[in-house]
């Protein structure tokens, strides 16, 4: 009898832990806890989008107001277009501006929205018009490579 009461309980605790990783899977693969029946849509186009990639989150002041419902390419502008699906509980300014912004040195990238002062609001459909495009970190290296060994040509050409 005591037997299978220990076994009752572990298989209870297996159970549960079964459950906790299942949670934890959702969470970090940004497919739970996210209400997306009350939305609208709003596109922009970012000449570089990095690694961004479909349901990142869209935030502002750091608050989680949206997702990244499509990225996509437009063959005429040569610019990627992504279409973000934002809470109608946070209402936006038509001028709000959106940047993509990486979460750490190395974290995931999600677009921040930084309201402008416009008494429209955006509706379902509507475009932002001032976007900034991820920062690549290899293009910062580069430069960074680049002008120090121009500087260290100039110092090269004064001695001389």
């Amino acid at each position: 009898m005591q037997r299978a009461t220990i076994d009752l309980w572990v298989g209870i605790f297996v159970v549960a832990g079964i459950v906790a990783i299942l949670f934890l899977a959702l969470k970090v693969g940004n497919l739970g806890g996210y209400d997306s029946s009350e939305t609208y849509a709003v596109k922009a186009s970012f000449d570089n989008i990095g690694g961004l990639k479909a349901r990142a989150p869209v935030k502002s002041a750091g608050v989680v107001v949206g997702r990244v419902a499509e990225i996509g390419f437009d063959p005429k502008t040569y610019e990627a277009t992504v279409t973000l699906s934002l809470n109608t509980h946070y209402p936006f300014p038509k001028d709000t501006s959106a940047s993509i912004m990486t979460s750490g040195l190395l974290g995931e990238q999600y677009i921040a929205l930084d309201a402008g002062g416009s008494e429209k609001m955006l509706a379902n459909g509507d475009a932002l018009k001032i976007t900034q495009g991820a920062v690549v970190l290899e293009n910062l290296i580069g430069q960074f490579l680049y002008n120090k060994s121009d500087s260290a040509a100039e110092k090269g050409n004064a001695a001389e």
